[in-house]
């Protein structure tokens, strides 16, 4: 096994407080030494591997956990967008349109498009991304989307309920038995998770925890879209059935909050979504001060929010979302492992798998400091370097010795 060492790194988000100072755990003047897949070692600097990349001061952080995403699709709907940009109201129909633009296009031209999506994210520092379906609404159409899914991640997400499609507008609850019966069979050997859109012009409360039921009885963990568009009940079904994660999360009550804070539900936040759609910010201080957990998700999606930057999503939740710098980061990286229930994720300690992302930065507070600047200079997944500015990668070196 050859390792590699970031060698100089100026301060290292390590993401454990018993590493370091704070709850990020922060570790000056650091290297860090990475396996085949896994961290080894947080060492001084100086550190000896069998590959050097010269860090140069720069800030280096876990890599980016993207908790919630909708890469595979075709279609566009930038009008949609100038519309609502123009006062228009957004509205969960407006899916439709992206399904049958799915539904029309080859499977090829779906990977690749999913492709480019992913390798836009890698650029802009997400080491992981879960993936939905959701824009077939059809047996045939789900598994594929579900395969297709699978070729980029191992959190692949079943979504047919993200949505009654046009067919079943007359007979939702016939989509229902079709999502709760064959469309699931078909998905499920795809997928690790289940979700469903529970809110107006979606699916209600009951029809919500049938397909959630069904899910879970097909040995999928559950995730649930909620109070999107208002004070709805996505919240407390997601708590009652012991979801991973509720997402969205812009409107929430008193009670929700409570419910979240109690749980070990994460509240997803997608400030891109709230951005794209005009609506009011959620408060997360609300929600951290209650004592939930927190992440942050760029729902890279193309009716709501058709952005990987999760950058821009950490600027948003300081600047309208009442968190600082250190908790939005750590809400895009833990949070985000927290989200998918997956413990070697969003750390940078011996054992975690060796997503690190490199900052063209001294420090984290860059990434809200200077809002939409691209400042990340390399992303390492699994530690296989996935993408480096040639100007670090000048830096690289072999050699056991120093």
């Amino acid at each position: 096994m050859r390792t590699l060492v970031l060698d100089n790194i100026g301060l290292l988000v390590t993401n454990d407080p018993d590493r370091g100072e704070g709850p990020l755990g922060i570790v000056r003047d650091a290297a860090l030494v990475l396996g085949e897949h896994r961290v080894i070692a947080v060492e001084a600097a100086g550190a000896i591997a069998d590959e050097r990349l010269d860090a140069g001061g720069r800030c280096v952080i876990p890599g980016f956990v993207d908790s919630h995403t909708h890469l595979v699709f075709a279609g566009d709907r930038s009008e949609e967008f100038v519309a609502r940009m123009a006062g228009a109201p957004y509205a969960a129909g407006g899916i439709r349109a992206t399904v049958t633009s799915t539904r029309a296009a080859s499977a090829e031209q779906l990977r690749e498009l999913a492709r480019a999506r992913r390798r836009e994210a890698v650029r802009a520092g997400i080491t992981h991304q879960e993936i939905k379906s959701g824009y077939a609404l059809d047996v045939t159409g789900e598994q594929r989307l579900c395969e297709l899914a699978s070729e980029l991640t191992d959190d692949v997400t079943f979504l047919g309920a993200h949505v009654v499609p046009s067919e079943y507008t007359d007979r939702p609850d016939e989509y229902v038995d079709l999502v709760c019966g064959e469309m699931l069979a078909a998905c499920a050997p795809h997928a690790r998770w289940i979700d469903v859109f529970c809110e107006v012009g979606a699916f209600d409360a009951d029809q919500s925890r049938e397909i959630l039921t069904a899910g879970r009885d097909a040995g999928l963990g559950l995730r649930v879209h909620g109070n999107q568009l208002g004070i709805g009940p996505g919240v407390q079904v997601a708590v009652d059935m012991g979801a991973a994660s509720v997402d969205h999360c812009t409107y929430l009550s008193d009670l929700d909050v409570e419910a979240l804070a109690a749980s070990g539900t994460v509240a997803t936040l997608l400030p891109a979504t709230d951005f794209s759609t005009r609506q009011a910010y959620p408060d997360a201080r609300r929600l951290l001060d209650a004592g939930a957990t927190v992440a942050l998700a760029t729902n890279c999606n193309p009716g709501s929010s058709y952005t990987t930057s999760i950058s821009f999503c950490i600027a948003l939740a300081v600047r309208e979302m009442h968190m600082s710098a250190a908790e939005a980061l750590q809400a895009a990286t833990l949070g985000g492992a927290s989200a998918l229930r997956r413990s070697d994720l969003g750390y940078l300690r011996p054992g975690a798998r060796a997503d690190v992302v490199i900052l063209a930065a001294p420090t984290y507070a860059h990434l809200v400091y200077r809002p939409g600047v691209p400042l990340v200079a390399a992303t390492i997944a699994a530690g296989r370097v996935e993408w480096v500015d040639p100007e670090l990668l000048a830096q690289r070196s072999s050699r056991a010795v120093r």
